[in-house]
């Protein structure tokens, strides 16, 4: 895997426009010293510094190989796994099928990215891990809550695991013509989703009156919902000449990918809410867990990944 010099200048342009946020920041923090701009000012500079952290170190496993960003994202799965299974109703009984998922299931998925073995990568954890963990849990005679508890398991292993180990599966892909430039696809999944979930917090501040789930996240409006998409989605087809796709492909891609990460938002929204937290961990100061900043990705990188796969490979 080549870093080429389109990452570079994505990397440097990130860079640049973090900076230039950061300076907005600021200035505002200086002009607006209500208390009613205090939690968008704050929340803002948590989403920067987040996005500052994540930019870095990704750019820098990218810089070291393909072996340092599948490992890179092996942690980051172990992290969230650990995020999900921190809310979950566990007992002794689930033991061993925690020690499987982190220390057999999890090590499996990324060798098997590794090993560029696709066959059994699609199939590890919906399958085999699906039955194999609720077989683990029943030998200890533990029936209380069993139902619950062993689903709650296998949500963890399918997020945080499954999932996003689709981030990484994209350097596998061999698209005729675009050979050696994989890691750009990680580069527009990334900037896509991630973007959009700041621009639809935004344009919701702007501009948001409706509110799409109140229930679930009050915080998410109509009116940031479809300016945060339609931003993401013109900044997904703006790249694609980064992709192998036609502009019109990547608008497509990129909305796909946005709409998915804004339902998978709502879906962890909602498990937070049945646990009773606001976020999943505090890994990210004054933002939350791993999964915070990664639930819209874990919903939209499979979705990329399989689409990519099926209409541009060999």
């Amino acid at each position: 895997m080549n870093i080429h010099r389109e990452s570079l200048i994505i990397f440097a342009g990130l860079g640049g426009a973090l900076l230039l946020a950061s300076l907005v920041t600021i200035v505002l923090r200086l002009r607006l010293r209500g208390e009613k701009a205090k939690p968008l000012l704050d929340n803002l500079s948590a989403r920067i510094k987040a996005w500052w952290v994540m930019i870095i170190v990704l750019g820098a496993a990218l810089l070291a190989g393909r072996n340092a960003v599948i490992g890179l994202f092996a942690l980051v799965s172990f992290v969230s796994l650990r995020e999900f299974i921190t809310l979950t109703r566990t007992r002794r009984a689930d033991h061993g099928a925690l020690l499987l998922s982190f220390f057999v299931a999890l090590p499996m998925q990324y060798g098997l990215i590794w090993d560029n073995w696709y066959g059994l990568f699609a199939i590890l954890i919906p399958v085999y891990a699906f039955l194999v963990l609720p077989i683990t849990a029943v030998l200890f005679a533990d029936s209380k809550n069993f139902l619950a508890r062993t689903s709650e398991t296998q949500w963890g292993l399918m997020i945080s695991v499954y999932c996003i180990s689709h981030v990484p599966a994209l350097l596998t892909l061999d698209i005729p013509g675009y050979q050696g430039r994989s890691a750009l696809l990680m580069v527009f999944l990334l900037i896509v989703v991630q973007s959009s979930d700041v621009l639809q917090y935004v344009c919701g501040k702007l501009f948001g009156r409706h509110k799409i789930a109140p229930e679930v996240s009050p915080s998410k409006t109509v009116e940031g919902f479809a300016g945060g998409v339609a931003c993401a989605t013109a900044l997904g087809a703006s790249l694609w000449q980064i992709t192998p796709f036609t502009l019109p492909q990547a608008a497509g891609m990129a909305l796909m990918i946005t709409l998915m990460g804004f339902l998978g938002g709502l879906v962890m929204s909602a498990i937070k809410r049945d646990r009773g937290v606001k976020d999943w961990g505090n890994l990210i100061e004054g933002h939350g867990g791993m999964l915070d900043r990664l639930d819209s990705v874990a919903f939209s990188a499979p979705i990329f990944f399989h689409l990519t796969r099926y209409f541009f490979t060999i």
